[in-house]
């Protein structure tokens, strides 16, 4: 269901206000002041982050973002601050970026802020958008859709509760007794809340959901607020890990995108790939499409390329080097049946249309600056991206942290005392680290850890077409195929897949089978090309069997007993895996790298439950445990 933007309203002395609820986003007397009063001084802040290695906040309501900046800034101006600061908050109507914009401009004190906020402020659409600020020492993760609900996929252990949905009395849904359960349930070991509203049943729910409360001062005109504090002693279930030394096995871009998410979080990383430079495998294409890939269903793969899509982007922006271009991605529908399903796809998911718009055959025809047989979808933000620059950059931006180690082939992964160790042919030890992760490609499974996992060999073949021989293109086409403006004097081309063929050569049959795509595309584009004149690159690319990614922590091989739900599964410790990339590297790789991370150090996680699950590498075992022999129909 489409999000429903807030609209930005006043009040007759000038104050934010929301029609739809009736109700001000903040106290008239100064949004600033309550935020610093009501929430910050209500947590015990910024008293409770100092020392400590991360701070986790979750908010209910991030309306104008002031309790956000207001945070922000405090933990900026505070010599003693934590190491990275967390802070998760949901809203069911956000802004549109001109309208948060226009409204931030009444707090001048938090203009520098604001303005990073601003340029950084996602799409209108459901789901979990990550913003990274501050070097990365500063996490926003926002949550847009019903808190009610959303609630229910997060995975976090909160330090500290800002309530601040509006009146209980115009919105108790953010108030209600489930959902006082649901913060209980992602409060870590001694976390506190506070609120401006006193109100009995608000009181009542917090109780009863394990939170002792307490009575404050209240902020201006109001008497009294609530601050409390979470009186669970359950053990802490998301610890930071206290060594931070990690090694990564392979260097394509699930690699260096991993290093670098490692690397900017304080670790220690060695990189180690048996080629002898970054992205030597099949990260090492001339370009790869960026774009999302959505469904009238917002399904897992809509909703995963959606968060892989802007994750990347994100990426693009803090990495100079890199060789990339947001020129746009035309996606035409292989016939009228598709093309009427793109259309009801687009009117269905209500997404901006900076995000993606339905074209016509003829507007289609005009981006592409040729006739066309159907219009599609067109992701303006689209593009084409250089894997390998991306590879190079990522292993670049923090050279005091990241060892990259060519030319080294890990033969055997082994775990010893406390840390796992990167063995060659001969026995000798390469690397060693408590924390190892797998980002090998299709060589994963020659390590004995992975040796089990149902990850096959693509091959896939691209051609390299002399751009002068072609017409201008602007943009990125695809259609069964795909075509890209040129790179370096060539246009890009393909791409063919083929399972179970370890044939590395380059063949004229497949350019002549790319350039038949090409001509399906783009009639007449490629006309006079003579396939066995291209070059071109073979390339063989992970593929999972539900053409999802790999990633999370690597399970115990073996069939696990009926029924062993996929979060008890016994792990190898301290091993996790990058994996299952397939065509869409570009697409998966900062998201993921973002996953792994806040996954080791237990901090919130960037994707919904839901979608954690359905990558994590143990989801394949309950499958083997369905079709170990002898499990029924066994007479014995």
């Amino acid at each position: 269901m489409p999000l429903q933007p807030a609209r930005l309203e006043f009040a007759s002395d000038g104050t934010p206000f929301s029609a739809d609820y009736g109700d001000v986003y903040h106290s008239a007397h100064g949004g600033p002041a309550q935020a610093l009063h009501v929430f910050l001084a209500g947590n015990d802040l910024p008293g409770r982050w100092q020392g400590r290695d991360r701070f986790v906040i979750l908010e209910t309501g991030f309306g104008l973002g002031l309790n956000f900046l207001a945070t922000w800034q405090a933990w900026r101006t505070d010599p003693r601050r934590c190491r990275r600061l967390h802070f998760v908050s949901c809203e069911k109507h956000p802004f549109a970026a001109a309208d948060l914009a226009a409204a931030q401009r009444a707090w001048p004190e938090f203009a520098e802020l604001a303005a990073q906020l601003q340029a950084h402020w996602p799409p209108l659409t459901q789901g979990i958008h990550r913003i990274h600020l501050d070097g990365r020492r500063v996490v926003l993760t926002l949550v847009f859709g019903d808190a009610a609900v959303a609630l229910r996929g997060l995975d976090l252990a909160a330090d500290g509760f800002f309530l601040d949905g509006f009146a209980p009395a115009r919105n108790p849904e953010l108030w209600s007794p489930d959902l006082c359960r649901a913060l209980a349930r992602l409060a870590a070991p001694g976390a506190t809340l506070a609120t401006w509203s006193v109100a009995g049943a608000v009181r009542a729910a917090l109780e009863a959901a394990e939170f002792d409360l307490e009575r404050r001062p209240g902020f201006a005109g109001k008497r009294e607020m609530l601050a409390g504090r979470f009186r669970s002693r359950r053990p802490q279930r998301h610890a930071a890990p206290v060594d931070r030394r990690a090694m990564v096995i392979g260097a394509g871009i699930a690699g260096c995108t991993a290093a670098h998410a490692l690397a900017a979080a304080g670790w220690q990383v060695s990189v180690l790939d048996a080629a002898g430079e970054p992205a030597a495998g099949a990260s090492g294409n001339l370009a790869g499409v960026l774009r999302p890939l959505p469904s009238a269903d917002d399904n897992r793969l809509s909703r995963l390329t959606r968060a892989g899509f802007l994750a990347t982007r994100a990426l693009l922006g803090e990495l100079p080097g890199v060789l990339w271009s947001a020129c746009g991605v035309l996606h035409l529908g292989r016939e009228p049946v598709q093309e009427a399903q793109q259309r009801r796809t687009v009117e269905t998911l209500g997404w901006p249309p900076d995000l993606v718009r339905f074209v016509s055959r003829e507007e289609a025809s005009r981006l592409a600056g040729l006739a066309v047989g159907t219009g599609g979808w067109h992701f303006p933000g689209g593009g084409w991206v250089q894997p390998a620059s991306l590879a190079r950059a990522a292993l670049a931006a923090f050279p005091e942290r990241v060892d990259f180690r060519p030319n080294v082939a890990v033969d055997r992964l082994e775990r010893s005392n406390s840390n796992w160790l990167a063995q060659a042919a001969d026995g000798q030890v390469i690397a060693e680290a408590p924390v190892a992760v797998i980002a090998a490609g299709t060589a994963a499974t020659r390590l004995a850890p992975l040796a089990w996992l149902p990850q096959r060999a693509a091959r896939g073949q691209v051609s390299h077409l002399p751009a002068a021989a072609t017409p201008a293109l602007d943009l990125v086409v695809c259609k069964l195929g795909y075509v890209a403006p040129a790179v370096d004097g060539c246009r890009l081309a393909g791409a063919t897949l083929q399972i179970g063929d370890d044939d590395p050569a380059v063949r004229i049959a497949d350019h002549a089978e790319n350039l038949a795509r090409l001509e399906l595309m783009l009639p007449g584009f490629a006309s006079g090309i003579d396939p066995a004149a291209l070059s071109g690159r073979t390339g063989f690319r992970p593929m999972s069997p539900d053409r999802l990614p790999i990633v999370g922590a690597v399970p115990v091989a073996g069939p696990p007993a009926t029924g062993t739900r996929l979060a008890a599964l016994p792990r190898l410790p301290g091993l996790w895996c990058v994996q299952g990339f397939g065509a869409r590297g570009i697409v998966w790789s900062a998201l993921m790298a973002d996953l792994l991370l806040s996954r080791i150090e237990g901090e919130p996680l960037p994707l919904e439950n839901d979608l954690v699950e359905a990558l994590d590498p143990g989801r394949f075992l309950p499958g083997m445990a369905r079709r170990r022999p002898g499990k029924s129909g066994d007479a014995g």
